[in-house]
């Protein structure tokens, strides 16, 4: 018997804790203990970002994609805890290391009761599942959020809910006076009573505060109304100062937290709530494919995750996020110092870059950051743990977009108005094609115009280059 038939054996064994001689040797480099036609196989896989196997010894081409904070990759002492894992069935609530994470999480939460998921979409539906009955009934939440936006219509088509989709009138996150406006609270047949509140935070990287949390949540219960909170990276909130971990938990009548983006882990997460919700939301979880056997591998990393990633203190402090949320200011600071323009000061690990009025098209960005070897999409960069990001080597890329920028604002408008300096105010504005423009600014410097402006007019007619030319002298 060869050496991982002799460890596999022994992982199926119903011992506590899986005995190897050596864990790292055979989890901290796999590629050792398989065959060359095995190894063959696992080299056209991708791993880390990279076609070749996965050695677990860093974070592969993760440290440099800044896409999502989804792209976290698990750390070696993460494969470690699952190589020495109790592997039962947790169907059955009998895995040790499972139930212990539930355990823990249902703690320092300051609920009764807690269910690992296999991913926040599970999490959110099946809580929310839990806590409606029949229809009719609605679910109020922003118009950005998660269950509504990225969850395959799954409220709506699993409980039979209507969505009540609101836009914040600060533009940052939902405040009590946005709900009781839009909440549905009276017996009308004509309309669809909300019986659910779900909240998410942070909602693209801002945070809702808790003093806004405890106003909303105490109305909703005081009309009978139910509040979940779509709490996947409610660690970056905690760790930026709004509030500690139980603070924010402890208000909502049921909690998902992601162990997958920032924190690190492969996959997983976790809902928080009373014991008879639990109960029924296992149930629900089970009649989705949910019921995962062998889910010590699941906890185990997550529970690395969780007390590396965010620490053992309910603030979050000594952890590894607090870091990124540096990162991220730093980044927005040197975008800031080109030109370039946020949409909204970062208040965690995201970065919101207003690309249209940086002059900056989606492409340029994705396109230089592929030069600079780093990985883009849309205007949104999301810092984590795993990035490398000494950005300020990388601000090449920062000086080639700016670049981008002010050329694009000198040539690439089909049609523009051009006022020269000496012009008089009364003087009519000018409108040129785009050939015109190029070949105006390859002439004269571009000190000599005053305003260069966009002209939105369909019907309007540039002139012969001639006819203008001469008042730029």
């Amino acid at each position: 018997m060869n050496r991982l038939s002799h460890s596999i054996r022994r992982i199926n064994s119903p011992r506590l804790i899986p005995a190897f001689q050596n864990p790292k040797s055979l989890c901290l480099n796999p590629t050792t203990q398989f065959s060359t036609n095995t190894m063959s196989q696992a080299s056209a896989v991708v791993g880390n970002g990279d076609t070749k196997p996965n050695t677990w010894q860093g974070a592969g081409a993760a440290e440099f994609d800044l896409r999502s904070d989804t792209m976290t990759k698990p750390t070696a002492s993460m494969l470690e805890a699952i190589c020495q894992t109790t592997l039962l069935d947790d169907v059955f609530n009998e895995d040790p290391v499972t139930n212990e994470l539930q355990r823990y999480v249902a703690e320092i939460t300051k609920h009764e009761a807690s269910l690992l998921v296999l991913s926040g979409t599970m999490g959110n539906q099946v809580a929310i599942r839990s806590h409606l009955a029949q229809p009719p009934h609605s679910v109020l939440c922003d118009h950005r959020s998660h269950i509504i936006c990225y969850e395959a219509g799954g409220v709506s088509a699993w409980t039979g809910a209507t969505m009540q989709t609101v836009v914040p009138k600060n533009g940052i996150h939902l405040t009590l006076e946005d709900i009781q406006k839009h909440a549905v609270l009276d017996d009308d047949i004509h309309h669809c009573p909300t019986k659910l509140i779900s909240l998410e935070n942070t909602l693209d990287g801002m945070i809702m505060p808790l003093t806004e949390a405890k106003r909303i949540v105490e109305w909703a219960h005081s009309n009978d109304i139910k509040v979940h909170l779509d709490g996947a990276r409610l660690w970056e909130a905690v760790v930026a100062g709004a509030g500690s971990l139980p603070e924010y938990a402890a208000l909502f009548d049921s909690v998902s937290l992601c162990f997958s983006k920032g924190l690190g882990a492969p996959i997983g997460s976790i809902i928080v709530g009373p014991q008879d919700f639990i109960k029924k939301a296992r149930w629900f979880r089970k009649s989705i494919g949910g019921g995962a056997r062998q889910t010590g591998i699941i906890a185990a990393a997550a529970q690395v995750a969780l007390k590396e990633t965010f620490g053992t203190d309910p603030s979050g402090q000594g952890g590894k996020l607090a870091a990124t949320h540096v990162k991220a200011k730093q980044v927005a600071e040197l975008w800031t110092s080109r030109g370039g323009k946020l949409e909204k000061q970062p208040q965690t690990n995201m970065v919101w870059l207003d690309l249209e009025a940086s002059g900056v098209g989606l492409n340029d960005l994705s396109l230089i950051g592929e030069e600079k070897g780093l990985k883009l999409t849309g205007g949104r960069i999301v810092v984590h743990y795993r990035t490398f990001l000494d950005l300020f080597e990388k601000q090449t890329l920062i000086s080639d977009l700016s670049q981008k920028y002010r050329t694009r604002r000198s040539l690439s408008w089909s049609k523009c108005l051009i006022l020269p300096s000496a012009a008089s105010t009364k003087e009519a504005k000018i409108p040129a094609s785009h050939t015109e423009v190029d070949s105006i600014f390859q002439s004269k410097n571009s000190a000599s115009v005053d305003k260069v402006l966009r002209i939105s007019t369909p019907n309007l007619q540039p002139l012969p280059l001639s006819t203008w030319a001469p008042r730029l002298q």
